[in-house]
């Protein structure tokens, strides 16, 4: 039986290719199926991606690594979306409105993550997940207390934890039906400036 590396050059690319198209095509397919059946098995997404349960499990060995893969790939997508956006540019307090609609228009492409809950994770790995995203807000709440577009008198933690929670809990509204994306975002846009805006 011969191996990878027994095999010719264009031959192993082929298979390096397959694979990545593989992979490619589980992660498509995984996403759809569990933005409808949150608890869907491999087995459900072997049949959606038109692979076999063998394939999956070669590319992901657990529900959890296929899931974690999936978070990273929308996660990889928002850190390049927040890039693109310049969010160093305008007011601070529109930057960060920018950047939530950004989050939406992942929840978009990726609608799974309103279904799904992260798997198990330490808070270490959690932090070093969300790492680009969070640099990219603590960057602008920076530059918006000093440019004073936000309160300088409100810690940045603070801010930074009010910002998540308010996503986090529109998102909930959302999942549960009392509100639809659209107004969502508008909710987002009118209550994110007020609560950070210096009083006077």
């Amino acid at each position: 039986m011969s191996t990878v590396s027994s095999l010719p050059p264009s031959a192993q690319r082929r298979r390096r290719i397959d694979g990545q198209q593989n992979a490619a095509t589980i992660l498509d397919a995984a996403g759809k199926v569990l933005a409808v059946r949150p608890d869907a098995g491999l087995t459900e997404v072997a049949k959606a991606a038109g692979v076999s349960r063998q394939t999956v499990y070669a590319h992901f060995p657990s529900r959890e690594a296929l899931i974690d893969a999936l978070i990273t790939q929308a996660t990889a997508r928002v850190v390049t979306a927040l890039e693109a956006a310049e969010l160093d540019h305008g007011p601070a307090d529109q930057a960060l409105v920018r950047l939530l609609e950004i989050g939406w228009e992942a929840l978009a492409m990726d609608p799974f993550l309103l279904q799904m809950t992260t798997p198990e994770q330490t808070p270490e790995q959690d932090r070093e997940r969300h790492a680009p995203i969070l640099g990219h807000v603590h960057a602008v709440v920076e530059r918006g207390q000093r440019e004073g577009d936000i309160d300088p008198e409100l810690p940045t933690s603070w801010v930074l934890a009010s910002i998540f929670a308010i996503g986090h809990a529109t998102g909930e509204e959302v999942r549960a039906g009392r509100m639809t994306s659209t107004a969502a975002i508008d909710v987002l846009r009118r209550t994110i400036p007020r609560l950070i805006r210096p009083s006077n």
